[in-house]
């Protein structure tokens, strides 16, 4: 059985020269996720943290705190926990088939989930606009 990257950072024969943070991920359709990018680094809050994108280019994920998929209710998005299992931020990826769009030390370690949130919100409002002037 293959160890997952995210069992390897509880591994004791893991190095200690690899980077551990305990986040987790929220998934948004690629076209708000680019937007929500995009507003986040425009504005005057704190950074975006490192982001996650499929290499079929249909989604994005945000790292964010732990703790936050217990209370993450954004509709259009999910937002899975780690459990307390940490990843690994190494300038792989963490899963298999995609790749950084933020890689970590490019970015804070994550995004504040209620900037984030409203990042997201406003890229709704920015895709519906839009496609209502078609």
């Amino acid at each position: 059985m293959e160890i997952s990257r995210i069992d390897r950072i509880n591994d004791p024969r893991t190095p200690p020269s690899t980077q551990a943070a305990c986040c987790d991920v929220v998934t948004v359709p690629a076209r708000q996720g680019l937007e929500a990018v995009d507003i986040l680094r425009r504005g005057t809050a704190e950074a975006v943290g490192p982001v996650l994108h499929d290499d079929g280019g249909g989604t994005l994920g945000f790292l964010v705190p732990p703790g936050t998929a217990a209370a993450w209710d954004v509709p259009g998005s999910t937002c899975t926990g780690t459990d307390g299992r940490g990843m690994t931020l190494a300038p792989e990826p963490p899963v298999e088939g995609s790749d950084w769009l933020l890689p970590p030390g490019e970015a804070e370690l994550a995004t504040d989930p209620a900037v984030l949130r409203q990042a997201l919100g406003e890229a709704a409002r920015m895709i519906k606009a839009a496609d209502s002037c078609r």
